[in-house]
């Protein structure tokens, strides 16, 4: 009886989370939709549903991608030779940015790999979190420098391969996806094109 209680009580707390995550969605309140599917990890860990598993791809993503869209923009302003009179700011500018996207991105990383791989997970569950860790490192990537890149190109391909170890279908959606994102590492990062083909 006390199990059962238990157990009901953590799946309303669950839904209650997963319904602030869509509230927060809708709010654009994305570093709280993050929060509220921590919460959600730590009662369910890799046996969230593939739903749940989505909404949690789009808080990640949500929360970073201002960010990289910002870090984009500013490289394209600083091609302008026009603008070089305020190189030295756009860079201070673009750097707090970076950090910023870094930030979140280890944020991101380390939930995933506390809270999911570092528990039991296996199945497409496995390939889509080890995924997950391949993509963040990526972005961190994107603007990286020094040792800090070559850091995140490693730990990147290390997530790439053991998503890739799992037993998945072909024509898996997990699968298609990391065989994707897996291409554009080796094309846009690793500038190994004959690789991403």
């Amino acid at each position: 009886m006390i199990i059962y209680i238990f157990k009901s009580m953590a799946s309303d707390n669950v839904d209650e989370n997963v319904f602030l995550a869509r509230v927060a969605e809708q709010a654009e309140r994305f570093d709280d939709m993050v929060s509220f599917l921590e919460r959600v990890l730590d009662a369910k860990g890799a046996s969230v549903s593939a739903d749940e598993r989505q909404l949690i791809s789009v808080a990640f993503k949500n929360l970073i991608s201002s960010k990289r869209a910002a870090c984009r923009t500013i490289s394209a302003v600083e091609q302008n030779p026009k603008y070089a009179k305020f190189g030295t700011a756009m860079l201070g500018y673009k750097t707090k940015i970076e950090n910023q996207l870094i930030d979140d991105c280890k944020r991101i990383i380390a939930i995933i790999n506390k809270k999911v791989l570092g528990k039991p997970c296996d199945g497409e569950a496995k390939a889509f979190f080890a995924k997950m860790v391949g993509d963040y490192y990526r972005y961190i990537s994107e603007n990286a420098k020094d040792a800090v890149l070559e850091e995140a190109k490693t730990k990147a391909l290390e997530a790439y391969e053991k998503a890739g170890a799992c037993d998945l279908a072909p024509c898996n959606p997990t699968k298609l996806g990391l065989a994707l994102n897996f291409s554009v590492f080796h094309y846009e990062v690793m500038k190994n094109h004959s690789k991403a083909v």
